[in-house]
C-alpha cells in the first residue's frame, strides 16, 4: 500500500494490486476510510466520514488531482 500524500489527519494512498481500475486513490483517518476515483474526483466509496468531513476531503483530493494523478501512473505504469 503505497502512500502518496499525507494531510493533517488523513493518509492517502493506493492498493498495489488495483492497478487494472481506472486511476483512484484511498483516504484513510483512523478508521474511516474513502475511496475516490480521480478523473474525474467523485466519490466511489466510504465509511466512517461524516458528510461534512467527507466533503472536506473531496476538497483536499480535487486540490491535488494532478500530483495523485502522477504518483498513479508513476507507480502503476512502471515497467
Amino acid at each position: 500500500m503505497p502512500t502518496v500524500g499525507r494531510n493533517g489527519p488523513y493518509r492517502l494512498f493506493f492498493f498495489s494490486n488495483e492497478g487494472l481500475e481506472p486511476p483512484h486513490v484511498h483516504v484513510q483517518r483512523d478508521e474511516a476510510l474513502a475511496k475516490f476515483w480521480l478523473s474525474p474526483v467523485a466519490l466511489a466509496s466510504s465509511s466512517g466520514f461524516s458528510s461534512r468531513e467527507l466533503s472536506r476531503v473531496e476538497r483536499l483530493v480535487a486540490e491535488t488531482q494532478d500530483r495523485l494523478l502522477e504518483a498513479w501512473h508513476e507507480f502503476f505504469d512502471a515497467d
